[in-house]
């Protein structure tokens, strides 16, 4: 298991503005874990002993959710030996479904305390605290040793770090050589301003969404080798239809959801998001680099 140094949530070699405690700020859910036990409740499931199809709506926070993450995965080789960092991990989802499925150990690194600290009981819950690790930490300076993984992953994390060189920089730093980073993120396709709230920030000083060719060029220039693109535009709509459909059919968002980390905001939130996909001004997209052996 990586062995990470002691350090408080914004420590490390380079100093951090203050971008990252105002994200860290509006990420903050208070009584979360109480929530999402309150949410487990109402759908009929043990809240002590939920499984992690019943945490899925709520803890895969990402456009497209836990079939989204899934989507990137399978091109992914993951085996029980691979080491794998979970970049902005949230309450833990991709973090559990990988240890799952490929019995890997997961190391998850977010900036809001409440939710590695939510992470790590949803995976004590759910019986995988043995193959998962949660720290709160700065993704432009992680305590962790060079080339300590063999896998770097991130959901839905780009858009609210500004400096994209210096994260691919610390990136290809921790990976060891032949590693993959697999990120999935939403990029602008248009010049048009956005409209806020977003999901993923609450005002547009915390919002950093750029073009693929940022990624790319930021991936080159620390060293990485890209692999591929791929838009998920169309499975995103798809994703959305199907679950206003839901909400029609029962005439309520279900207890358990990604409205439980939008403080209250989420239909204005994703009627912004929507917007903007469908005015092609934005759109989510995977990408994949190799950091050469």
């Amino acid at each position: 298991m990586i062995e990470w140094r002691d350090m408080p949530a914004f420590s490390g070699s380079v100093p951090v503005n203050d971008i990252e405690p105002r994200v860290s700020g509006h990420q903050a859910v208070p009584c979360l874990i109480a929530d999402i036990r309150d949410a487990l409740s109402k759908a009929g499931v043990d809240p002590d002993a939920p499984g992690l199809d019943d945490l899925k709506p709520v803890d895969h926070f990402h456009t497209g959710g836990a079939p989204a993450t899934e989507a990137l995965l399978k091109q992914l080789d993951i085996t029980a030996r691979t080491r794998v960092l979970d970049i902005g991990c949230g309450i833990g989802g991709v973090a559990r479904l990988v240890a799952q499925k490929a019995g890997a150990h997961v190391t998850g690194l977010d900036v809001s305390a409440e939710f590695t600290q939510t992470a790590d009981t949803l995976s004590r819950m759910t019986g995988l605290s043995d193959k998962t690790t949660f720290h709160t930490g700065d993704a432009l300076a992680m305590a962790v040793d060079d080339e300590s993984f063999d896998l770097a992953l991130m959901f839905h994390v780009g858009m609210t770090i500004e400096d994209k060189n210096r994260l691919f920089a610390e990136v290809a730093r921790v990976l060891a050589p032949g590693g993959t980073f697999a990120l999935f993120d939403v990029m602008r396709t248009s010049q048009r301003a956005l409209t806020f709230p977003l999901p993923w920030a609450e005002t547009r000083e915390t919002a950093f969404v750029d073009r693929p060719w940022v990624y790319r060029n930021a991936a080159r220039d620390a060293g990485l080798d890209w692999v591929g693109t791929r838009d998920r535009t169309e499975p995103a709509k798809a994703a959305f239809n199907r679950a206003f459909e839901t909400n029609r059919r029962i005439g309520a968002p279900p207890p358990v959801g990604p409205h439980l980390l939008m403080r209250g905001k989420a239909e204005t939130k994703v009627s912004h998001y929507l917007s903007h996909i469908y005015a092609c001004d934005i759109a989510p997209v995977e990408m994949i680099f190799r950091k050469p052996a």
